[in-house]
């Protein structure tokens, strides 16, 4: 049974806000979270895909706005880097770098706040087991359409190792503290009501 109650609806104001507005702002502090994740980034010597902050923010973003805010949110982050604004990785922007070897984890990033989201919508964020999972689940829809189309830029022989392997153990931490954090957050929700 679907729930329908992120954490965006247990903050929906009760003051005389459209709800239109509401999720604009939501959908727009989503896709400013995820451009600050991308500001902290790392380079790897051996791939064209660096570490960045932005896999736990889109995420989080998913789990929080739920399926269709996290999928703007994302949206609304890459029009603003197909817009020229520098909030990809390293501050850069524009269609030549969507369309580089790393844009197949950009648009990854949509699938990822989908499918995160709408577990969280079915309450899978509310307890460790079903959030791990939740997260892990998005995290693979990222890295199905990364994989894809970075495989064009390094081949089939080397996508794994330029594009997967590097990544395990910080994609690892970053869904266990989601984990951690997501469900703890919902306790305390639930403690002031």
């Amino acid at each position: 049974m679907m729930t329908n109650v992120t954490y965006a609806e247990v903050f929906r104001p009760t003051l005389r806000v459209p709800a239109f507005v509401y999720d604009v702002a939501m959908v727009f502090g989503g896709s400013l979270l995820i451009a600050l994740g991308a500001q902290v980034s790392v380079r790897l010597p051996f791939s064209p895909v660096p570490i960045t902050a932005q896999t736990l923010a889109v995420l989080a973003v998913g789990a929080c706005l739920g399926r269709r805010r996290g999928a703007l949110s994302v949206l609304a982050y890459l029009a603003q880097g197909l817009a020229g604004l520098p909030v990809f990785a390293g501050g850069m922007s524009g269609l030549a770098y969507l369309l580089g070897p790393t844009g197949g984890y950009l648009v990854g990033f949509v699938a990822a706040a989908y499918v995160t989201g709408a577990l969280a919508e079915r309450g899978w964020e509310r307890r460790v087991g079903t959030a791990f999972v939740a997260l892990l689940s998005g995290t693979l829809a990222l890295y199905a359409a990364g994989l894809t189309w970075l495989s064009v830029f390094v081949g089939v022989k080397a996508v794994l190792l330029s594009g997967l392997y590097p990544f395990i153990p910080g994609d690892l931490v970053k869904i266990i503290c989601a984990t951690l954090v997501l469900p703890a957050g919902r306790t305390f929700l639930s403690s002031l009501r």
